[in-house]
């Protein structure tokens, strides 16, 4: 074992790292970050049912709708179209998976997006 004290991360470093990455990027990765755990929560990777949870995905797919809608004039139709294709394929595959399913315009993110049909 060694006596070394752990590295400190260099905070002024990654400032930098991230002073360098235009909105555009930043909003798309987080779009898709929250697209990914949304999958998860809906038992749509792998693994399946091991890390569904229902509320969890409604949580997470509100908060993708809303970021889309509100940064949807700030990022071009390029990023915005697929962004907007995964959030509805999430807003289906979680309505075909609730027991008890939402009225229409009332399930997740349908606030911004009004009510979603298969």
């Amino acid at each position: 074992m060694s006596d070394t004290p752990p590295e400190t991360p260099d905070f002024d470093s990654m400032t930098r790292d991230i002073a360098d990455v235009p909105a555009v990027e930043v909003i798309v990765t987080v779009a898709v970050n929250l697209m990914s755990a949304a999958a998860v929560k809906l038992g749509l990777t792998e693994e399946g049912e091991k890390h569904k949870d229902l509320d969890e995905a409604r949580k997470l797919v509100h908060a993708l709708a809303g970021l889309l809608d509100a940064s949807a004039t700030e990022i071009s139709s390029f990023h915005a179209a697929p962004l907007r294709d995964g959030l509805k394929s999430l807003q289906l595959a979680f309505r075909e998976a609730s027991i008890v399913p939402d009225e229409p315009g009332q399930g997740p993110g349908e606030k911004y997006t009004g009510p979603v049909f298969g």
